[in-house]
């Protein structure tokens, strides 16, 4: 199977009460193309002064890839710079956020498996 750019769900959303709205590009559409593994690969970007709301992972795990652009991620209450080609995981039970208080916007990949 192949899904052409222009077939691609893309979807604007506020996360986690974060500032503005992420656009995301929805690679894979749910659990069933995630074969029962996970629910969400996402291609995302988050224009500046945008932000991914702090929150807590239960039951699952996210990883981010970073493609372009930096900002301040939120890893359990230690606030580091983050950039292209950087991977941040936040596991179970574990605390993360994203800030862009770049120039620029990021871009990266978002991976949410149980």
């Amino acid at each position: 199977m192949i899904r052409r750019k222009n077939e691609v769900p893309v979807e604007f959303k506020c996360i986690r009460g974060g500032n503005g709205e992420a656009e995301m590009h929805k690679l894979l559409l749910g659990e069933e193309e995630m074969y029962g593994k996970g629910r969400m690969f996402n291609h995302m970007i988050l224009a500046p002064g945008n932000s991914i709301g702090e929150h807590t992972h239960s039951g699952d795990n996210e990883v981010f890839y970073f493609l372009k652009g930096s900002g301040e991620y939120n890893d359990n209450g230690t606030v580091v710079t983050v950039g292209p080609g950087d991977v941040t995981i936040c596991n179970d039970g574990e605390l993360h956020g994203l800030v862009n208080n770049g120039s620029e916007a990021i871009e990266l990949i978002a991976l949410i498996l149980y």
